[in-house]
């Protein structure tokens, strides 16, 4: 039995949640919305997250820690970053700790969904970022 993935979108800027969320809807995936880490940690819906796409600097926690946290807590979901703040060190630990994406704002729609595929499995060529 499939069930059709749900992403979430983490980003403190409503336009940006709002955009992220039209594109993964486009792609005819589910798609849920949180002002911060700390709502979507809050939330009930993590257990059906398929995938995380979370902007890198938010006031509280930021998505660094969010990584880690939910690391911490035996949740290995995908995670896509986004930041208006593209450093090389924050790329490097992201990716180091999994990350599958590391994307500067504003990103490439074609560059966010190339991390969706990957995420869920669904790639079909290797991707450069």
């Amino acid at each position: 039995m499939s069930k059709n993935p749900l992403i979430s979108i983490i980003d403190d800027d409503e336009a940006v949640r709002v955009a992220t969320e039209s594109l993964v809807r486009s792609l005819g995936f589910g798609a849920t919305t949180f002002a911060s880490a700390e709502e979507f940690l809050n939330s009930a819906r993590l257990p059906e997250i398929s995938c995380v796409i979370t902007d890198v600097n938010m006031p509280g926690m930021t998505g660094v820690e969010l990584q880690s946290h939910l690391q911490a807590q035996g949740h290995n979901l995908p995670m896509i970053f986004i930041t208006a703040f593209p450093e090389e060190r924050t790329r490097q630990r992201v990716n180091a700790a999994g990350a599958i994406g590391f994307l500067s704002k504003p990103f490439d729609g074609g560059a966010m969904i190339q991390c969706i595929d990957k995420a869920l499995g669904r790639d079909s060529e290797p991707t450069r970022h």
